[in-house]
């Protein structure tokens, strides 16, 4: 008489019968696994910063919907499987979070690199963001509007009309705000 095959040895037999098509194990596997990916997404999300807006049921969803329509992975085993589970877990989680970043600076705008816009040329070549940022802090205690003039066009991407609907006032005094930053930038960041 055999034994029963344990947790993981069964989990490792649903799995290679759903690869191998086998809808009715899929779900076994689904009833069985579920409530231990809902445990690790649940002690993942309780590490990230509080008020995450993404739930622990939504995380293990998404999960799913991933391994069930990416390209077919012969598990292994369980432990496979999981491995498996947690890189995806952790692209979802990374993908969230850059696209929570991107709707926080405007991901809809498109950046554009200093030096490719409107005659951009600083001495050196190599823009430092951190001197770019330090200067640009200067900048902004003389001219706020010439700075925020620069921070829509350069790091948000935007056009000069957007900025001048954006900011309300005319695509000239956009133009004059970018030139006036922009020399005085260069004369901060030049050597």
């Amino acid at each position: 008489m055999s034994e029963a095959p344990t947790h993981s040895q069964q989990v490792t037999l649903w799995l290679e019968d759903w690869c191998a098509g086998d809808n009715a194990a899929g779900q076994l596997l689904v009833d069985r696994i579920y409530p231990e990916l809902r445990q690790i997404a649940d002690r993942i999300l309780h590490s990230e910063r509080p008020y995450h807006t993404l739930e622990p049921n939504a995380l293990v969803n998404e999960l799913w919907l991933r391994l069930i329509h990416g390209a077919p992975v012969p598990y292994r085993n369980r432990i496979h499987f999981f491995a498996i589970a947690a890189q995806t877990m952790r692209r979802i989680l990374i993908d969230y979070a850059r696209a929570r970043d991107a709707d926080k600076r405007g991901g809809h705008w498109h950046q554009v690199s200093l030096s490719a816009v409107d005659g951009w040329n600083p001495a050196a070549q190599n823009e430092d963001m951190l001197a770019l940022d330090e200067a640009l802090a200067k900048l902004e205690k003389a001219d706020p509007r010439a700075a925020r003039v620069v921070e829509l066009r350069f790091f948000g991407g935007l056009l000069e009309d957007e900025i001048a609907t954006l900011l309300g006032i005319s695509v000239i005094t956009v133009k004059r705000d970018w030139k006036v930053a922009r020399a005085w930038l260069m004369a901060q960041l030049s050597p």
